[in-house]
């Protein structure tokens, strides 16, 4: 991986290929290997650039409250660093897809389409806010190992969960190596995210909705209303898959993604057209 300096971290990317670059963001609490298959299978067409956010994997850490704006101008900072100035195509899963919403927000000059998959709109309830706050909290006192006893159930389809033990595990070690710092200041920010609700009908560029069938946290019917919302939205639903599609059936949203990457590149709309 890379390290280019952003203000006050050092920031960690994965930078491969050549040609419209293509960003691919990571779902919490996890790092930028969840694509690793997708970055495989883009790289003979596109420059992906798959950064550990702040606080994750290699990247820096810091400490107490990381929103989903600070995740988003690092971005910018990142792409100016690397010197990306065309629109890039940016692809979120879950927390990574609030990034991308907001990025559309903040910086919408330098997009030329999203991908959200398995995400949500919505902002979360009083309750799941205070619950956020609550495990941040607890992270700080007795490890990652919090994050994992009680995510990993919900992350994968029931399928995956009994018959794919090594899939599990790796992600298991995914969030056993975060450092408790960074994972509690995400989950702060997560607890404030504004809604997005309102922005979906304002994206005017291409977006492709991917979810997996089996998705208990961001639900098939939850990202059809947010497919539904935005005006150039397709939905694609992955079988056999839960909230972690990407890792689940890489193939399956590899060719998703690159079909839409390819129907982007005809249309002109990646290069500001």
């Amino acid at each position: 991986m890379k390290t280019v300096h952003l203000r006050d971290i050092d920031f960690a990317v994965e930078d491969e290929g050549a040609g419209r670059p293509v960003v691919l963001l990571h779902g919490f609490p996890l790092t930028h290997a969840i694509w690793e298959r997708q970055i495989a299978a883009l790289v003979p067409k596109q420059r992906v650039l798959a950064p550990d956010l702040r606080g994750f994997g290699q990247s820096g850490v810091t400490p107490g409250r990381v929103t989903m704006r600070q995740f988003a101008d690092d971005l910018a900072a990142m792409l100016d660093a690397l010197g990306v100035g065309e629109p890039v195509v940016l692809a979120g899963l879950s927390m990574g897809g609030y990034v991308a919403m907001q990025f559309f927000q903040a910086h919408r000059p330098r997009l030329g389409g999203l991908v959200l998959c398995d995400t949500r709109a919505a902002a979360d309830t009083p309750q799941a806010a205070a619950a956020r706050r609550e495990t941040a909290v607890r992270v700080e006192r007795e490890g990652p190992g919090v994050l994992a006893e009680a995510m990993l159930p919900k992350l994968f389809a029931p399928a995956t969960l009994a018959g794919r033990p090594e899939l599990v595990e790796q992600v298991r070690q995914m969030i056993l190596g975060g450092d408790p710092r960074g994972l509690a200041a995400a989950a702060r920010g997560l607890a404030e995210r504004p809604d997005f609700t309102p922005l979906l009908p304002q994206i005017d560029l291409p977006v492709l909705v991917i979810v997996g069938s089996q998705d208990a946290i961001s639900t098939p019917e939850e990202m059809g209303v947010v497919a539904r919302s935005i005006p150039e939205a397709r939905y694609v639903e992955i079988p056999a898959a839960g909230h972690m599609a990407p890792l689940e059936q890489p193939a399956a949203v590899g060719r998703a993604m690159a079909e839409f990457l390819d129907s982007v590149t005809a249309s002109g709309r990646s290069t500001g057209s």
